[in-house]
């Protein structure tokens, strides 16, 4: 059995351990409350932006180009399938990151050669410690329009040149504050039934259709990412938050376990010490008849 020392320096440790899983529960629940409110507010602009589109590619039903689908079904030609992949920049969110990794690898291993454009630090570390090709693109923690339209910018830069012929986007996706599921969504090429709008109307373009376009789908792209950023954050601390509220857990009911140990163990010593001045008394009391 432990000491009486050895129980309350372990007490004490515990107790410091569950004053940091209880501030980081905390700071975690009001960065997951303010993240599902700018979660809320994407999602007008982004609907409306897909409406447009639409309504650009129903002027001209014969319209192609590299960012969607050709006619019958094929990819863009040359290049390799691009993946961003989205986890955290620290732990302590139980499955998520490794989730978020086992879901990237087995589309690294479905498409052989892809390239990982990986946001975070945790996806960071594991992608080079396993030799994974791969392009950093930044941190999680603060999940930005303005981080998400340099995330565009740096994907269609190889989409456009021809190095990519398909993108792919692999987030956690947060249903609700008990689950949480990562999905692999195709960024590029797209299919254009998902932006139809039935009846084209007369637009002009200035300067032309491709380019107006093109800005349309790299306003369209920043959004989409910017949602799978903010997703993946409110994923990511609902994640902690859960941890650290067993973390609670088990350290109050691991408190409840020691203290118990240490009044045993300290009564177990003050009976031995009762014990012994008992016996000595005695012996005193035997030797004086």
């Amino acid at each position: 059995m432990a000491s009486a020392k050895e129980l309350k320096d372990r007490i004490k440790a515990v107790q410091e351990t569950k004053k940091i899983t209880g501030a980081m529960y905390l700071i975690s629940s009001t960065k997951l409350r303010r993240a599902k409110v700018d979660l809320a507010a994407t999602r007008p602009y982004f609907d409306a932006l897909r409406q447009e589109i639409g309504r650009m590619l129903a002027v001209d039903r014969a319209y192609h180009s590299r960012y969607f689908f050709a006619p019958d079904g094929s990819l863009p030609s040359g290049g390799v399938c691009g993946v961003l992949v989205i986890t955290a920049d620290k732990g302590l969110a139980g499955a998520y990151n490794l989730n978020v990794i086992r879901a990237a690898e087995a589309i690294s291993a479905e498409k052989p050669g892809a390239q990982m454009f990986v946001v975070g630090e945790v996806g960071r570390r594991y992608f080079a410690a396993h030799d994974f090709p791969m392009d950093y693109l930044g941190g999680a923690s603060s999940p930005t329009m303005e981080t998400a339209r340099g995330i565009t910018a740096a994907l269609l830069e190889r989409y456009d040149a021809g190095t990519l012929n398909e993108l792919t986007v692999i987030y956690t996706d947060m249903k609700n504050s008990l689950a949480s599921t990562p999905l692999t969504h195709r960024l590029l090429p797209l299919e254009r039934r998902r932006f139809d709008s039935g009846t084209g109307e007369p637009l002009e373009f200035v300067p032309s259709q491709d380019e107006v376009i093109r800005g349309a789908m790299h306003s369209y792209l920043s959004g989409f990412i910017y949602s799978a950023l903010l997703d993946s954050f409110c994923s990511e601390q609902n994640a902690r938050v859960t941890a650290m509220d067993a973390a609670n857990t088990n350290a109050q009911e691991l408190l409840g376990d020691l203290t118990l140990q240490l009044n045993r163990t300290r009564q177990s010593a003050i009976t031995q010490e009762i014990t012994e001045i008992s016996a000595g008394a005695q012996a005193q009391k035997n030797k004086s008849r």
